[in-house]
């Protein structure tokens, strides 16, 4: 007779109970993962830290003899002598990221709302045409992109960028999912019952109950503007990102590659910075939104 095994309830299901040498052979294999996806930002960093003569040691090492800040001495040095400020290129990329940011934000979430709580007719076939879109890559809609900036008159302006950011499907799809799942119909009646209007249940119910998917989508968005280059819609010196300006610098010689190193743990740590802050609120919204398998 097959052994019988035992079921303990969680928060929201059923799973099976595991040994404790489940538990420690799971916990190893997590670690030795961990380990190797915290290697290539440990070898950033140290690459960082090495002075020119141990940069170019072949093979490479996973250790800096002598460690100096030099080479982010050398990036702002190199950044200060560009003609166009290293304060304009900073302020290009803090604006475009956090009014992007923003704006797929709150768009996205009330897109959000709409497909999961207000039926309207077509709303499955836009839903269906939404996630399908995930598949495509964004360089595959610029033309359409450019045709309708340059009808709007955008093009050479800094909301080239900002706008078609305001159109970015992933946070649609990732709220949407999670309202789906953790927002009661029952709720939402009981406040419609109460005299409340749509907009007053979204912005004091929904959100609110939202705000791990809120997180995910900030996180997501954030990191796509702010590592964002070169574009098709910007020419303007003045109008250019930092990522651009730091690809210009380093791409001049290895005697830059110092400079380039730095450049890389500079760019990374503001995202990696928010993820730390947003972890837990993303990995649950990832748990209710259909992404975890």
């Amino acid at each position: 007779m097959a052994k019988v095994q035992k079921l303990r309830a969680r928060k929201r299901g059923v799973v099976l109970n595991r040994s404790a040498g489940g538990d420690a052979g799971i916990t190893f294999f997590l670690v030795i993962l961990g380990i190797f996806m915290f290697i290539p930002m440990y070898f950033a960093i140290v690459q960082s830290l090495k002075p020119l003569d141990e940069l170019f040691i072949f093979p490479p090492r996973l250790y800096v003899v002598n460690p100096s800040l030099q080479n982010f001495a050398d990036l702002f040095r190199f950044l200060g002598t560009s003609w166009v400020p290293f304060s304009r290129y900073l302020f290009n990329t803090i604006f475009i990221a956090v009014l992007g940011t923003g704006g797929n934000l709150l768009l996205g979430s009330m897109a959000a709302y709409a497909f999961s709580k207000i039926k309207f007719p077509g709303s499955k076939g836009m839903f269906f045409l939404i996630t399908r879109s995930l598949m495509l890559h964004a360089v595959a809609g610029q033309i359409v992109v450019f045709l309708l900036l340059s009808w709007m008159g955008l093009i050479d302006n800094i909301f080239s960028v900002i706008i078609p950011a305001w159109g970015g499907v992933l946070g649609i799809f990732l709220m949407k999912n999670y309202i789906d799942q953790n927002v009661s119909d029952a709720v939402l009646e009981a406040a419609r019952i109460d005299g409340a209007s749509e907009f007053r249940i979204f912005s004091q119910i929904v959100m609110p109950m939202s705000k791990p998917a809120i997180y995910t989508a900030i996180m997501f968005s954030f990191q796509g503007l702010w590592n964002m280059g070169q574009t098709v819609f910007i020419y303007s010196e003045q109008l250019k990102t930092l990522n651009y300006a730091i690809q210009q610098i380093v791409a001049l010689g290895p005697l830059r590659a110092g400079a380039a190193a730095a450049a890389s743990v500079f760019m990374m740590a503001v995202p990696i910075s928010v993820f730390v802050i947003t972890q837990a609120r993303i990995i649950e919204t990832m748990a209710s939104s259909g992404m975890k398998d």
